[in-house]
């Protein structure tokens, strides 16, 4: 299973952008999608991620100090989660990852299998 991420880049402070992320590849559930950060020389930190508690719907969590700028939202049909960062700010600088938590099938059991994408860089400048 693999991760793909896209939507990052430049913006100046005050701006927008939109992270997607989609997995593919072998028989899988998503139990939870969500997105880290990781900026120069700080240790990755969570940004967000989407909780399945169902096949179709789920609830969503977030950095306590990320609420009401950041929102993740999930498309549980097409394996695919978002994240919308408004108001940004110099210090959202960051490599951001997804990252998903899932059930994949082998052919005979169904395994746990985390996976990151490849990190997207968004810069934001001031």
């Amino acid at each position: 299973v693999q991760l793909q991420a896209s939507g990052g880049g430049l913006v100046q402070a005050g701006g927008s952008l939109r992270l997607s992320c989609a997995a593919s590849g072998g028989i899988f559930s998503n139990n939870i999608m969500g997105w880290y950060r990781q900026a120069p020389g700080m240790e990755r930190e969570l940004v967000a991620d989407a909780v399945a508690d169902s096949p179709t719907s789920g609830h969503t969590r977030y950095a306590d100090a990320l609420k009401g700028r950041f929102t993740i939202s999930r498309d549980y049909a097409n394996h695919t989660v978002y994240l919308q960062m408004n108001s940004l700010k110099p210090e959202d600088t960051a490599v951001y990852y997804c990252n998903a938590n899932l059930e994949v099938w082998d052919g005979s059991t169904w395994h746990a299998q985390e996976v990151w994408g490849q990190g997207t860089l968004v810069t934001v400048s001031s």
